[in-house]
């Protein structure tokens, strides 16, 4: 019986890295060592499935690039002299090896599998396009394109950019492969709202995305990520599945990291001697890969053992086996629900089959037989032959994403190649421009016309192979930048050279060809893709990349918080004024809706930010605090509208905790903006349980909130865990940005003074600030030190705050008979709170519950030793021994050993509290987490956009 279906989708794709003038380009070898150990190995695996009558199925991308590449004649003369000198030096190693066993044995694996890939070439004159024809004639593959020039095209500007980048890989794909393709690979599966009208434009059926796109659909799909979802303008998305893709990628238990399999990193191109290796590598002596590699991962140390093939042979045959049966369970269960057979897609990287991991294509073979054989649960199918079976689906508007680093496009823009697209952006431009103007002046002159159509043709291809996604990800990357922004010069600079040639009506024929020469890829390129496909346009890719393209519209964030300095109670409203300050010096502006509290009603400019202070419509957070709270929520519902009705459009409702519950989700239903929610604690954290009425209508606040919410920020892992665990917020929904802290000027204090006014004497000083609420263990703060008087009779605390709990706590030290070692100093302000901290000799927190525990961070901030309790976000920032002292939460012994160990030794506390210092410089600078916030407001914003432009 026949549960469901898996459809394995690999992605092959190489940058245009011919070059004509030389044969010595490190680059250029990259698409001989693809070809020799991931392409070919490849078609042979489909060729022996094909003369063994297993009908299987699987999707192949090919890029338009790799593709005009293979069918390049210069290069398949390159790879034949490649090949044969990679036979040869297999050769010798058989003949270097023949005393050593176990060597001997790899060497002649190797010279067998590379005489029978020469076979393979010969009898396909090396023109691998035919043996991708003929798997695909067959059936069993389908091949699909991609944009021309794997152009990340969320960062591209126009549409005509955009769609030309699609019309002219569809035009590669189906002049070289002779098929039209029916579905596409998006670059890095970036998509963005709006693109799939495009692509049903130029007349594409189905695309694939991250299984995170799916989830963040509006309306929530009913089939999850077991079924395609249909976009608004029909075309079809299919996610990838994490499951799968995980068992296959992860670095950390993923099948290719198996000790028995073959170590990558060990060639013998960097292994042997250099009168030996000379021949077989760059002939500047430059040392290469040469593929050949005689050692096994054997485990994570640098010690490798030999590679045995027999082993990984059957490791292979072991891990396909594994991988069918996960799916067989996957679609078991969801076929369980489901109203279709379910469809689990995996996807990959070509490359990693053969080239990183050797074993791939053997892999492959073991599953493809296994799962049309041996399975009774799981058939193997192409993305086409499931919408066939099935045409009705799921139908709803898709977000910004990518499968790249966090799922969105901080791999394609970000500080190291952000540089780019105000380049690119102004070429599309430039180029958009001169071809609608040669278009209108055409017919006056026919010579004239074809050699400015030349120019044309050629200026679209340089903008084409300067939009390649790979040299912004190199530049991520930083490995061979050099190369990179070379390329991405010279293409914009003759594009540039082409565009003045014809605005100046000056014909050099002869470097036109030069450069026709130089990059001889798509022979067809048509410049009227560059000319409006409709006379009523939405511009898919209005994007505002990044806040270095200028023309952007400055970003406006609504941000609700029922504290905000002067009104600070606990954390919250120290964080939300940092967090806002920073995003405004980075370029948004930040409205604040916030309690007047102790403050007067109305609008103030506090370091850029606009603050607006309400006063709620009854009562005070004294009496009836949820009556309090609601009427503050209806305040800032009314503000809201008011500053709409004045005029702020909004793109943002950004709320923290869920005192603003009410307003944030109402805002955000009356605005059609998207909200994100900053979660800085829980109440089920903050009484390790829900116990009364007052504390389960909190809980079903929060519960209410994260649900609405369209993203979730935390403070802390600890923190992602518990709203997980309480509210099941999916993976893709939720991300930790740790709150930071504003590094103090090196200002000295009056040590002398501040211990006389508070009468705390020469001792030792040990210092708590925060809320005196139970869960901050202020309580066994006080008890650690009654134990420690007669060790420590000189020692003194500090405690700063106010809360419910002070005249408990107050009274406590009398009962401990500490009143004269302890100072309760009630509220104080950042200048005090600051001397206290310079002066004290340990900062000691020992929370029960912290879900981050931004006091420490100030703590190590000033250079104050710190001991901390280990629960919550404080053991995400304190390494015990290393940048503070820990202990046990909730346990006074563990307290007072700690105390003990830190009053006795002092050069212990000045090393602790200098490497917390470096963590707090390196690791919590605003700086850094409001950049972190702004791209989720971005990501959001962009979303939000084109979704309503799509409607």
């Amino acid at each position: 019986m026949n549960n469901g279906y898996l459809s394995l989708v690999l992605h092959a794709h190489l940058p245009y890295v011919r070059h004509g003038e030389r044969d010595d380009y490190l680059e250029e070898r990259w698409v001989y060592e693809a070809m020799l150990e991931t392409y070919l190995p490849l078609l042979m695996v489909f060729d022996k499935l094909l003369a063994d009558g297993i009908d299987f199925r699987m999707t192949l991308a090919v890029s338009p690039t790799l593709l005009s590449m293979i069918d390049d004649e210069l290069i398949q003369s390159r790879f034949q002299t490649h090949l044969a000198k990679t036979v040869e030096l297999a050769g010798k190693e058989v003949k270097r090896t023949m005393n050593a066993p176990r060597e001997n044995r790899v060497a002649k694996m190797y010279l067998e599998r590379f005489r029978e890939i020469a076979t393979y070439c010969r009898k396909l004159d090396f023109q691998l396009i035919s043996g991708l024809k003929r798997a695909q004639e067959s059936g069993c593959l389908e091949l699909i394109t991609c944009a021309a020039t794997h152009a990340f095209l969320p960062y591209v500007e126009t549409e005509e950019a955009i769609r030309a980048q699609l019309l002219a890989g569809i035009e590669t794909h189906e002049r070289i492969l002779g098929k039209r393709p029916n579905g596409i690979w998006l670059p890095e599966c970036g998509f963005t709202p709006g693109l799939d009208r495009l692509l049903k434009e130029v007349g594409l059926h189905y695309f694939f995305v991250d299984s995170h796109t799916i989830s963040h659909a509006t309306p929530t799909p009913m089939r999850g990520l077991y079924a395609p979802l249909q976009t608004p303008y029909d075309v079809a998305a299919f996610a990838r599945d994490e499951q799968a893709s995980r068992q296959v990628w992860s670095s950390f238990d993923g099948y290719p990291g198996d000790f028995d399999y073959r170590e990558y990193y060990r060639d013998i191109g960097f292994d042997r001697e250099m009168d030996y290796i000379a021949p077989y590598i760059h002939p500047e002596g430059i040392r290469v890969n040469t593929g050949l590699k005689y050692y096994r991962i054997t485990g994570k140390t640098g010690q490798k053992d030999w590679y045995e093939p027999d082993w990984a042979r059957e490791k292979a045959a072991s891990h396909a086996g594994h991988f069918l049966y996960h799916r067989e369970r996957q679609v078991e269960e969801a076929s369980s629900w489901l109203d279709r057979e379910p469809l689990v897609v995996a996807t990959y990287d070509a490359e990693l089959f053969g080239h990183w991991w050797y074993e791939g294509p053997l892999f492959l073979d073991f599953l493809l037989r296994k799962t049309v054989c041996d399975s009774q649960h799981v058939q193997l199918i192409t993305p086409s032959e499931y919408l066939a079976k099935y045409p009705a689906q799921d139908r709803a508007r898709l977000p910004m994403s990518t499968w790249g680093r966090n799922g969105y496009g901080e791999v394609w823009l970000n500080e190291k190649n952000g540089w780019m697209y105000r380049h690119l952006h102004q070429a599309e431009r430039d180029l958009i421009a001169a071809v609608h103007s040669c278009e209108i002046a055409k017919g006056q002159n026919v010579k004239k016309d074809a050699w400015v159509s030349r120019c044309l043709k050629q200026a679209a291809r340089e903008l084409m192979l300067a939009q390649s996604s790979d040299w912004a990800f190199i530049l991520d990357g930083q490995t061979v930048v050099d190369y990179a922004v070379r390329r991405f010069h010279d293409h914009l600079v003759r594009l540039r050279e082409l565009l003045d040639m014809i605005h100046t009506d000056q014909q050099n024929d002869a470097r036109l060809v030069e450069m026709e020469k130089a990059y001889p890829i798509f022979p067809t390129m048509d410049e009227s893709y560059y000319l409006p496909f409709h006379s009523h346009r939405v511009n898919v890719s209005h994007q505002m990349v990044a806040a270095t393209d200028y023309q952007q519209a400055k970003r406006k964030v609504l941000m609700l918080s029922w504290e905000f300095p002067p009104h600070v109670v606990g954390g919250l409203g120290r964080a939300v004024f940092d967090l806002a300050r920073e995003l405004v010096r980075q370029g948004t502006e930040v409205h604040v809706l916030t309690a007047a509290a102790h403050a007067e009603a109305g609008q103030e400019m506090v370091d850029g930010i606009y603050v607006h202070r309400l006063n709620g419509y009854a009562g005070s957070e004294q009496g009836d605090f949820l009556q309090w709270v609601f009427q503050l929520n209806l305040a800032m519902v009314d503000k809201a509208e008011q500053l709409s009705r004045e005029g702020l459009r909004v793109d943002i409702v950004h709320g923290h905790d869920w005192l603003v519950s009410w307003a944030a989700m109402e805002i955000k239903e009356r605005m059609a903006i998207p909200l994100i929610t900053t979660i800085h604690a829980l109440e089920h954290g903050r009484h390790q349980g829900i116990h009364t009425p007052l504390q389960q209508r909190i809980h079903e606040s929060e519960h209410a909130l994260v649900s609405v919410s369209d993203h979730v920020i935390v403070c802390s892992h600890y923190m992602r865990g518990e709203v997980q665990k309480l509210f099941g917020v999916p993976d893709e929904k939720i991300q930790v940005i740790y709150n930071g802290v504003e590094l103090p000027e090196d200002t000295s204090v009056q040590e002398a003074e501040l211990r006389q006014e508070l009468s705390l004497g020469e001792g030792p000083i040990l210092f708590f600030v925060g809320r005196l609420v139970r869960e901050k263990g202020v309580h066994l703060l006080l008890e650690a030190v009654s134990r420690l008087a007669w060790e420590f009779p000189d020692v003194r605390v500090v405690i700063a705050g106010k809360g419910p709990s002070a005249a408990e706590l107050m009274s406590l030290s009398e009962q401990l008979h500490i009143v004269d070692k302890v100072r309760f100093l009630g509220f104080v302000h950042d200048e005090r709170r600051n001397q206290l901290f310079r002066m004290a000799d340990v900062a000691v927190f020992p929370s029960l519950y912290e879900p981050f525990g931004i006091v420490a961070l100030e703590a190590m901030a000033f250079g104050t030793p710190l001991l901390v309790a280990d629960t919550g976000g404080l053991r995400e920032i304190v390494r015990h021994g290393e940048n503070g002292a820990m202990m046990y939460a909730g346990h006074v012994d563990s307290l007072v050993d700690q105390l003990r160990w830190l009053l006795s030794d002092p050069d212990m506390r000045h090393k602790l509290a200098q490497r917390a210092k470096a963590d707090v410089q390196q690791n919590y600078d605003w700086a850094k987490l409001a950049a972190q916030t702004a791209e989720l407001y971005h990501q959001f914003t962009i979303a939000s956009k084109w979704t309503a432009t799509a409607t």
